[in-house]
């Protein structure tokens, strides 16, 4: 049976990669193989190509030039490492996936979102995330957290406030319209976040096992 897709999604700042470790770590003492990825990035293309997509020195890149970068590190991402990973029955934990390249290009850059969803629907086919946890964040909080942890900001770190917005409200417009994506208020501690993930992952492993057994019934009903 194919593996379990989760993605982490939220606004910069709100703390996606410190969950993703946690969740990671959590599962594998559950006993589950798991792999924890990110994006952009996730292979060698696909962090030559996030080295491109982040750098401050880059400020000329066009919004199109953007979104086919982020659906081309997707395609390699997929190609290496979630298509073989679910085949293999694996939990997969990607930080970002296509929600993000929806709410950043989409609604961020106000490019045509039709556009930005034909693309990736090109690139990610029927693998679509089985649960997407939306950590919410108000910007200026998720900024503030940037600029107190990191030396730098990263090209899009650095966009304007409004951009920064944009893009929150496009995650918040994704909550309300796909039910796989359930949303969690990342202002809070780090322990009381990771407590809510864990219920809603618990959720899901929960769903699956049904799904196994019901499986395992039919398959015996029809022996």
């Amino acid at each position: 049976m194919r593996g379990i897709f989760i993605t982490i999604e939220g606004p910069d700042g709100s703390g996606k990669s410190t969950q993703g470790q946690r969740v990671f770590k959590y599962l594998q003492e559950k006993g589950y193989e798991v792999v924890l990825t990110r994006e952009p990035g996730g292979t060698s293309i696909g962090e030559q190509i996030r080295s491109v997509l982040l750098n401050p020195e880059n400020n000329e890149m066009g919004f199109k030039t953007e979104v086919l970068l982020y659906a081309a590190s997707r395609a390699q991402h997929l190609k290496e490492v979630i298509i073989p990973s679910l085949k293999e029955g694996k939990i997969v934990i990607s930080d970002r996936f296509v929600d993000s390249s929806i709410a950043y290009q989409g609604y961020g850059r106000s490019l045509n979102r039709s556009l930005v969803v034909e693309i990736n629907k090109l690139v990610v086919e029927d693998y679509l995330p089985d649960l997407t946890i939306f950590l919410d964040l108000p910007v200026e909080v998720g900024l503030t957290r940037i600029r107190r942890n990191q030396k730098s900001m990263d090209r899009l770190e650095q966009e304007a406030i409004a951009f920064h917005e944009q893009v929150y409200q496009g995650f918040k417009r994704l909550a309300l319209d796909e039910k796989r994506i359930k949303t969690i208020s990342a202002d809070d501690s780090e322990d009381v976040i990771f407590a809510r993930i864990i219920k809603l992952l618990e959720e899901q492993l929960s769903e699956r096992k049904s799904e196994v057994r019901s499986q395992k019934s039919e398959i015996g009903k029809s022996l």
